[in-house]
């Protein structure tokens, strides 16, 4: 059999996978989305965010399920940090997120422990719009602890993905998340985060694209706070309230 010599594997390992391939032509995943509330969002698709096309790998399918009009809203700001936040985070997004509420701005951050779930409930409390990115597939969520918000999100906000419903979660899909996060946003703001953060990454993809990173400064002694200080001094805006943020981006 071809593909058994091509993949080097054992005939009956090969026709298994085309059996499981011929199967999995045979679903109508239309159906199996529609069914599931979730919207496949194409690249040439008029809610697909004109800003991911300035990505050196954008995704070719975005996966949704909530309002996806949000993705048409032309103010949008990311709010990220520490999964260890502390409730320094909590005190600083209540300065932070009302005004930007009052803007009909929304706020997107990645549904992880920590201050993103501080942002995303935050900008839910105040009555604010949010979207949720994910780094795997509807049919997993992570981190379990988050299932209530998520569906809160799904039902009334923005849940959104690039990976197919059936994709688990893997330690490298988040850094591919975050660069989603970071593209959909017109700039960011990160409240606490150590030297070592995976937030980090996610500001490296907004300042090769020309993004502004805002900052809450922090503590000196603290070490969620040596990461953003560090932002502060290559050159990221401090802020300590939603208006300066509006002040600086020009978004009365």
């Amino acid at each position: 059999m071809v593909l058994a010599k091509i993949l080097s594997i054992s005939t009956n390992h090969a026709r298994t996978i085309l059996k499981n391939y011929q199967q999995v032509l045979d679903i109508n995943l239309v159906d199996v989305y529609h069914s599931s509330s979730i919207k496949a969002i194409t690249f040439n698709s008029e809610f697909y965010p004109e800003s991911l096309h300035d990505l050196l790998d954008p995704p070719t399918v975005l996966y949704a399920k909530g309002d996806i009009s949000l993705l048409t809203q032309p103010k949008k700001i990311a709010i990220i940090g520490s999964r260890k936040a502390t409730n320094y985070s909590s005190l600083a997004l209540e300065y932070i997120i009302p005004p930007l509420v009052e803007q009909n701005i929304v706020i997107v951050s990645g549904l992880a422990m920590g201050a993103d779930s501080l942002a995303h409930r935050a900008t839910i409390q105040y009555g604010g719009k949010t979207i949720a990115v994910l780094g795997h597939g509807f049919s997993h969520l992570y981190p379990p602890e988050n299932k209530a918000l998520a569906c809160e999100i799904g039902e009334n906000h923005l849940l959104l993905t690039e990976y197919p419903p059936y994709v688990g979660v893997q330690k490298w899909h988040f850094p591919m998340r975050n660069r989603i996060i970071s593209g959909i946003s017109n700039a960011l703001v990160v409240t606490e985060a150590s030297l070592k953060s995976g937030t980090l990454i996610t500001t490296e993809h907004a300042l090769e694209h020309g993004k502004d990173i805002f900052v809450v400064p922090g503590p000196i002694l603290k070490e969620q706070s040596k990461g953003t200080n560090s932002l502060l001094r290559e050159g990221a805006i401090p802020i300590w309230d939603g208006y300066q943020i509006i002040e600086e981006l020009k978004l009365f």
